[in-house]
């Protein structure tokens, strides 16, 4: 089954029931974690009592899952708390995995570091995107402001694709900086192939929820869709470490 068939289900999903998946503590069982894996393709990173009792919530290479305690429905979408002013507890569930799983792409990353540096910030982007490229004309606004921006690709065609060669061929240049000023700008980019693993960049972009760019994940792993302006992206920052 495709994930993408899954997810087309609004509400659940029912796989074959098996016994023993809940125990007396509520700890996710193994086999359930090897179910949810089989069944939709994907990889469990990790699985833990949800906010919603009687759900255990899934942190997976696609983002985040809620499945029955059972092991026979399972959810895709965002929880909210009713109480705290709509917060979106399922992005909140993601803040914090997101930062370890950002760690073994920090050398894939191009990074265009302020002298003054004050915030690290993760952009997701394509070098086809318009506000990508608003972006990118504004990055030494953003580093005179004291924010470091690091780059990771995410080919909107998806993988493998043009786009993602294209991208590749930036990530491999000998300049790859220069290469990014060149294809943001329009220009052609000589083909180039290197161990830049833009599909696992794209992969991990997916895992974030990421379905659009550019996409900002600030330093405390919250994810800001689309395009943001120096001075707004420096409030937001400075309010998250409120």
């Amino acid at each position: 089954m495709k994930l993408t068939r899954a997810f087309s289900l609004c509400l659940a999903l029912a796989v074959t029931p098996f016994v023993g998946v809940a125990s007396a503590a509520s700890e996710p069982d193994d086999q359930l974690k090897q179910k949810l894996s089989d069944t939709l393709g994907i990889e469990v990173i990790s699985m833990a009592d949800s906010p919603i009792p009687g759900l255990y919530q899934a942190i997976t290479n696609r983002g985040v899952l809620y499945i029955s305690k059972d092991g026979s429905k399972l959810l895709h979408g965002n929880v909210y708390d009713m109480n705290q002013g709509m917060k979106n507890l399922t992005e909140a569930a993601l803040a914090g995995p997101r930062l370890e799983m950002l760690k073994p792409f920090e050398d894939k990353m191009l990074v265009y570091k302020a002298k003054n540096e004050k915030h690290v910030v993760t952009v997701f982007t394509d070098i086809t995107c318009g506000y990508c490229r608003k972006l990118h004309n504004q990055m030494q606004e953003y580093n005179d402001l004291g924010i470091t921006v690091r780059y990771l690709a995410y080919p909107r065609q998806g993988v493998p694709s043009p786009n993602a060669q294209e991208m590749e061929a930036v990530w491999c240049a000998k300049d790859p900086h220069k290469a990014m000023d060149d294809a943001k700008a329009g220009k052609s980019i000589k083909m180039a192939k290197c161990d830049a693993n833009i599909p696992g960049q794209y992969q991990l972009g997916m895992s974030f929820g990421i379905n659009g760019t550019p996409a900002v994940i600030l330093e405390d792993g919250s994810l800001i869709p689309g395009y943001q302006p120096p001075k707004e992206l420096l409030y937001n920052l400075e309010r998250a470490q409120q």
